[in-house]
């Protein structure tokens, strides 16, 4: 009776097994969704507006951006956890959604092992930038400027616990300086903010961003967040040639799949941003808009994985020592 149970049951598994390389096989057969965590008009939108339409000729089907707000990224982002393993439902998330949220917020999944990784998308680098006001022409100038004038400086930043907050707090445990962290509830009153002289500084702000007023002469860059130069403004030097080793932070977007998702549907997502990243309408649309295309090898599934790993072990560490919590 117990062999026949047995075999009954590796019967069941095997047929399982089949059902589901036959489901893969035919992924997808009908419209595929990507839930964006954050309201329309921010970076991760723009990304998907960037590459979702070549994504639909890659896949064949209909693919749709549904965006789900709230909570830094974890409302939306916990729906895709708890969502069919398909690979119908996607999750295109950000570091506020995928690092620094989840270090404020403590979300009922774990967001290093609850989602499966698809791949890395683009990256902006990011550029600390100063009024025209403030006496400092480089970096060091500008260390030693804030440690001659503690607290007497103010950097905006856009939302708590975002990658221009949290390298805020990193540039003053680094440097030993200083000074105010004000919030700001977008981008735009933050630049205006800092083009007008009502504050000092932006560490952490999206270079692309950033640059039109760099040109325009209204404010000063100081150095890119980055471990290499950036193209479009290869005269600004990176932190590390700066002289302040280590403050780098990139706004990296990514794509996951609900855990358990089939490694040939995973693949098939993932052949359809590398044939999306190919193409060379796609790619000049994304110079145009400042971003970065990951090299070949950092497209992978494993790579977005080990990548991912590697930016909550940085960062968590910082949100959690200087007490940032959601509100």
């Amino acid at each position: 009776m117990r062999k026949v149970l047995l075999a009954s049951v590796a019967a069941w598994a095997i047929a399982i097994s089949g059902i589901a390389s036959v489901c893969a096989q035919d992924y997808p057969n009908r419209p595929v969704t990507v839930v964006v965590p954050f309201p329309p008009g921010g970076q991760v939108d723009t990304v998907a507006r960037l590459l979702v339409d070549r994504m639909r000729a890659s896949l064949g089907q209909p693919v749709i951006v549904e965006h789900v707000g709230g909570a830094s990224g974890s409302i939306g982002t916990g729906r895709v956890v708890r969502s069919a393993a398909d690979g119908y439902t996607l999750n295109m998330g950000n570091w506020t959604s995928h690092v620094g949220g989840p270090a404020m917020v403590s979300p009922a999944y774990d967001i290093l092992t609850d989602l499966a990784p698809v791949a890395m998308l683009l990256v902006a680098p990011t550029v600390i930038v100063g009024g025209q006001h403030l006496p400092p022409n480089n970096l060091k100038e500008l260390i030693e400027w804030l440690k001659a004038n503690p607290d007497k400086a103010s950097a905006a930043t856009v939302g708590l616990g975002s990658p221009g907050h949290v390298s805020a707090v990193q540039f003053q445990n680094v440097t030993g300086t200083r000074f105010q962290v004000v919030p700001y509830r977008g981008g735009g009153p933050a630049n205006q903010d800092l083009v007008g002289g009502q504050v000092d500084l932006r560490i952490g702000a999206e270079a692309s961003q950033m640059l039109p007023h760099v040109r325009s002469g209204r404010i000063k860059a100081y150095a890119i967040m980055s471990k290499e130069r950036w193209q479009p403004a290869a005269d600004i030097p990176t932190t590390d040639e700066a002289g302040v080793p280590g403050i780098q932070i990139a706004v990296w977007t990514g794509l996951w799949a609900p855990k358990g998702t089939p490694k040939d549907v995973v693949a098939r997502l993932n052949a359809a941003v590398v044939e999306t990243f190919a193409d060379p309408a796609v790619r000049q649309r994304i110079a145009d808009v400042g971003f970065d295309i990951p090299l070949r090898d950092q497209l992978t599934p494993e790579a977005l994985a080990a990548f991912h790993k590697s930016e909550t072990q940085k960062w968590w560490p910082i949100i959690k020592g200087a007490n940032i919590k959601a509100e």
